[in-house]
């Protein structure tokens, strides 16, 4: 098995190229096809979804129009039995003789059934009840009730609780159920209750209002104020409260929405909604969204036509792109191999215009660049000793001359003992500038060195400047370069005290991690380090050596020791200036392998 990996992994490795442009071509193929796919079924459904809302506007609009003209049918009957005289006097007799009786019931059949026509016409049922116990019913079948059912009925109930209004409520006869509005009948001079008019309808004809514009995800509801459905086209649903359904059609009623979202039922589905003044409930359409877009468009057909461009263009970039490649391919492992075996053998061409075009355009690159690779070393090569020799020898001439000055006072103010220490100091900071500036010397050294160089200046200026050490003893036999730590300590000497005349100045030196870090810290004026040349800081009359600045001691420890390694300054105006060394810890054979030339 494990061959079978590994050479799989030489081939992907061989042809790296090939792999990856070949993964991103397939992985751009199959994101825009799948974004575009995408993109279009979302424009599909939601196009579709605001037509079919249209649609369903008018529709429900339509709906509303046939259920008022049926409420108004309902209110011109009842407003007919209120005024009918001949119904008044027939719910009012109470004692009648037979001929008298049977005169009233006939001219009472023929005055109801005139009123009757016009709600007759939508399959509502007629019902009149009187005070003396009289009950007319115009459709026995649809409603069989006696006189003693009704008086005690719900309907009736709440009708004389509020005598003045036509009140449509829900019931249910047998288990179906009914949409019933009935009103109490009253004398209008005495307020006097005579009878109660009923005008009936079942569920199953209020349903054809509407059953014909519906479907399986299409739903029509009718809701009372208490949230129960009292009409579907779903049957199942007959019956159910549900609260939080006439809370979205009270609130799209009071906002004026057209449509919504809503979650009802356990779905998801796009609600339009209108409220029946006269009835006290609301009509509602509840869209199956799901439902409408999976009839909407086929997805399956979608992917399948999505797969088969997908496979057809991955199959013909695989061509084209390893007939690219190939040769390109062959470029790079020669590449490859020049630069571990054959630096010098141009390389052979093959392939397409393109790769034999590469080719050529290297093998002219390489021949180039050998030259200039060998003219560039040995030009740097010469530029580096010339610039490392000539600044051992910069010694600055007004340092020796104010320096052999002081010595002259010294021996006329009869201080020999003090002329001959800096005599001395100075030879010791002479032979260490005239020797070969590559050799590196101790740390320990390089401390008395600028002990000497501090002796001179305060021999020259007094002792306003104070100097102190903390040296770590672990440091003291490690090596490093000459002439990096003393252009700090002369900079603080003669730049940083020009506005305080007194002060201190601190050079520590520990190990740390495993590197040599120096740091010497002045608490003198400051300077701003983004306004400040960090070379020019360096350059003055009174220093021992000129152009030995911050950047010249960086650029150096770098070249010597790479770029872990240099000099970092940080300065605060009125603050001082901390300056840090970073060097290697190099023992003295490791010194001596880590010069430049």
């Amino acid at each position: 098995m494990r061959p079978i990996i590994r050479k799989f992994y030489r081939i992907i490795q061989t042809n790296d190229l090939f792999f990856k442009v070949f993964l991103v071509m397939v992985v751009s193929i199959i994101s825009v096809s799948i974004v575009i796919s995408y993109s279009t079924i979302q424009v599909s459904q939601n196009l579709f979804m605001d037509t079919f809302t249209i649609t369903n506007t008018k529709v429900l609009n339509q709906m509303k129009s046939r259920l008022e003209a049926y409420s108004y049918a309902v209110v011109n009957t009842v407003n007919s039995m209120q005024t009918n005289g001949t119904i008044k006097r027939v719910l009012m007799e109470e004692q009648l003789n037979s001929i008298e009786t049977a005169k009233l019931y006939y001219e009472m059949t023929k005055q109801m059934e005139s009123v009757y026509t016009e709600v007759a016409s939508y399959g509502a049922n007629m019902i009149v009840i009187g005070k003396n116990s009289r009950l007319f019913n115009m459709n026995y079948s649809n409603w069989p009730v006696t006189w003693d059912e009704l008086q005690h009925h719900a309907v009736t109930t709440e009708a004389l609780q509020s005598p003045n209004q036509l009140l449509i409520q829900s019931t249910s006869e047998n288990g179906e159920p009914m949409i019933v509005a009935a009103k109490v009948l009253l004398e209008r001079s005495t307020e006097n209750r005579y009878g109660i008019v009923y005008i009936s309808i079942r569920e199953r004809q209020l349903r054809e209002f509407y059953e014909g514009y519906t479907t399986e995800g299409n739903k029509i509801l009718i809701v009372n104020d208490e949230g129960q459905i009292i009409s579907s086209n779903d049957q199942t649903m007959i019956g159910v409260t549900d609260q939080a359904l006439l809370h979205v059609s009270r609130e799209m009623s009071e906002l004026g929405l057209e449509y919504t979202d809503v979650h009802v039922f356990d779905k998801d589905y796009m609600i339009l909604s209108e409220y029946l003044p006269t009835f006290n409930m609301y009509l509602i359409n509840l869209v199956d969204k799901r439902m409408i877009s999976e009839n909407l468009l086929s997805k399956k057909e979608i992917y399948f036509i999505i797969i088969g461009i997908i496979v057809l263009s991955v199959f013909i970039i695989f061509i084209l792109l390893r007939r690219m490649t190939k040769s390109l391919t062959n470029v790079v492992e020669q590449i490859s191999n020049m630069a571990k075996y054959h630096f010098k053998r141009p390389l052979v061409a093959s392939g397409g215009y393109e790769t034999e075009q590469i080719a050529n355009a290297f093998n002219d690159m390489l021949r180039e660049l050998q030259e200039y690779v060998d003219l560039v070393v040995e030009t740097e090569q010469k530029q580096r000793k010339a610039e490392l020799k000539a600044l051992q020898h910069q010694i600055n001439p007004h340092f020796l001359y104010n320096t052999l000055t002081s010595v002259k006072f010294m021996v006329q103010q009869g201080d020999k003992e003090k002329a001959a220490e800096t005599i001395l100091a100075l030879i010791t900071l002479l032979q260490n500038a005239l020797g070969h500036i590559n050799e590196t010397i101790t740390v320990e050294q390089e401390l008395t060195i600028i002990k000497k160089y501090v002796l001179i200046n305060q021999a020259r200026y007094g002792e306003r400047i104070k100097v102190h050490y903390f040296v770590s003893p672990e440091c003291l036999p490690y090596q490093m370069p000459k002439l990096v730590l003393q252009p700090f300590i002369e900079n603080a000497f003669f730049h940083a005290f020009n506005k305080k005349k007194e002060g201190f100045i601190q050079v520590m030196a520990a190990v740390k991690d495993e590197k040599l870090l120096f740091e010497i810290v002045d608490n003198g004026d400051g300077m701003d380090l983004e306004k400040v040349s960090l070379s020019s800081r360096y350059h003055g009359k009174r220093q021992l050596f000129h152009g030995i600045g911050v950047r010249n001691v960086h650029e150096r420890i770098q070249l010597l020791y790479g770029k872990d390694y240099g000099v970092e300054m940080t300065s605060n105006i009125g603050n001082g200036t901390v300056v840090h060394v970073i060097l290697p810890l190099l023992t003295n054979e490791l010194s001596k392998k880590s010069t430049i030339f």
